[in-house]
């Protein structure tokens, strides 16, 4: 599943799921593989937590376990995990492995994460912004940093949820603009910027990354370099809405892409939004599987 398979009532069943109080156990008695080839802290606890919320019993497959692409191919590793399980989720770095999966149709295949989309985090920081506004028609989220996976994916969702976007990011790390199309297909309000500030005034949320992502550990100099000016601090709050609140898909790394004074604050959503991640994940396989 991405955010891009959704139409927005849909996005918005999945967010009242997310949010519901009594899950319905449609995994009692069965199985979900999730197959990992990129660690994760959030991803893997959440929704493995998530499987056992609903009633099932999460598998956790390592990258050395499976080999997806090298031992097996991605055809061959869905067709075997579809014997055993009711539901695939995959955390991986190339997209395409993810649409040769989800190709065949055998289960329900949900993105953890590529390297094009992160549509469960997506999910978690619309439940964030709902439940601390009581709503998201209206909302201005600025996303401040690389025009990513993470970036891509808020976007989408928040095109579907009536929220502007207002991304800033350093020249040639915007988002691609076959993104920002789709986002304005979809209805939604999008504006690109290299200016943190012009993206930041007066919105509700302000949200930032990793400067440098899992697997771009050899660009982690080059990016700081590129990025310079765009950490979220004090000073750069202070052009956001008075009460406007800071989000971050973790891990942080303090004194770069935000200052310790901003993620410590109090208005920082960044442990909620976390545990979120829980929630989301289990209103995403409980559409799935309903």
């Amino acid at each position: 599943m991405e955010i891009d398979d959704l139409a927005a009532s849909e996005l918005a069943t999945v967010l009242d799921l997310s949010a519901a109080p009594n899950p319905p156990q449609v995994l009692a008695g069965k199985g979900a593989a999730l197959v990992f080839e990129k660690p994760s802290l959030r991803t893997r606890n959440s929704t493995e937590m998530a499987v056992v919320q609903l009633g099932g019993h999460p598998v956790m497959i390592g990258a050395a376990e499976v080999g997806l692409g090298v031992r097996e191919t991605p055809e061959d590793v869905i067709r075997t995990l579809a014997g055993y399980h009711a539901v695939v989720a995959a955390r991986v770095f190339e997209h395409e492995k993810l649409e040769r999966m989800a190709a065949l149709d055998v289960v329900p295949v949900v993105n953890l994460l590529s390297d094009l989309a992160h549509p469960c985090q997506a999910v978690a920081d619309l439940l964030t912004l709902r439940q601390h506004f009581g709503r998201l028609e209206g909302l201005a989220v600025a996303f401040v940093g690389d025009g990513n996976n993470v970036a891509r994916s808020l976007s989408i969702a928040a095109a579907l949820s009536g929220i502007t976007m207002r991304i800033a990011s350093p020249p040639g790390y915007e988002l691609p603009e076959a993104d920002v199309e789709r986002v304005r297909a979809l209805g939604g309000t999008i504006e690109l910027t290299n200016r943190p500030e012009d993206a930041v005034k007066g919105a509700n949320a302000v949200y930032t990354d990793v400067w440098a992502s899992m697997g771009q550990e050899a660009e982690a100099a080059s990016r700081r370099r590129a990025f310079e000016g765009f950490t979220i601090d004090d000073a750069l709050m202070r052009h956001a809405d008075a009460d406007a609140v800071f989000l971050h898909c973790l891990p942080a790394h303090r004194g770069e892409e935000v200052a310790a004074e901003v993620l410590e604050s109090s208005r920082s959503l960044v442990w909620p939004q976390a545990q979120n991640r829980m929630h989301s994940a289990r209103g995403v396989l409980a559409f799935l599987l309903s």
